[in-house]
């Protein structure tokens, strides 16, 4: 099985595979131009897409019988390898959440501008992790208070 940042990782990947065409926006145009916009919602919804094809293959494999190995050792290593399935389906559920959450920002011409300080988030930024809210900066200040709210 694969790590499960690595799934998402790779789901991101096959989305970014699955777009038509070679472009990829760039920092040479107009920031969040209709063309860069078209280019993440098609993003977003092929990221979606194959976040849900994937839980649907965990579904019909979790449908199509119980764990049957005879030897206790297998069963229970079958046994922790579907947990792990069943945990990395249920982050992908999250993750579709914050998909929705960034086309809805797309429909409101919120996206790719820092919810924190009303900067570009960046086209790089958002090429790696299309869902960003906010700025490097902004994303490392929040993890700061964060961490130091939990070290109370």
């Amino acid at each position: 099985m694969a790590t499960i940042l690595g799934d998402d990782i790779d789901i991101l990947a096959k989305a970014k595979r699955a777009l038509d065409g070679d472009y990829t926006p760039g920092d040479d145009e107009e920031y969040m131009s209709a063309k860069q916009l078209d280019y993440f919602r098609v993003l977003l919804l092929e990221w979606k897409k194959a976040i849900l094809s994937a839980a649907e293959t965990t579904l019909q494999s979790l449908q199509d019988g119980p764990i049957r190995e005879a030897d206790l050792n297998d069963r229970a290593s079958s046994e922790t390898d579907w947990g792990i399935e069943l945990r990395t389906r249920d982050r992908q559920r999250k993750l579709i959440a914050k998909i929705d959450s960034a086309l809805r920002r797309l429909d409101e011409g919120e996206y790719g501008w820092c919810e924190v300080t009303g900067e570009p988030i960046g086209i790089n930024r958002l090429i790696a992790r299309p869902i960003a809210t906010m700025t490097v900066e902004a994303q490392q200040a929040h993890e700061r208070r964060e961490k130091i709210s939990r070290d109370d």
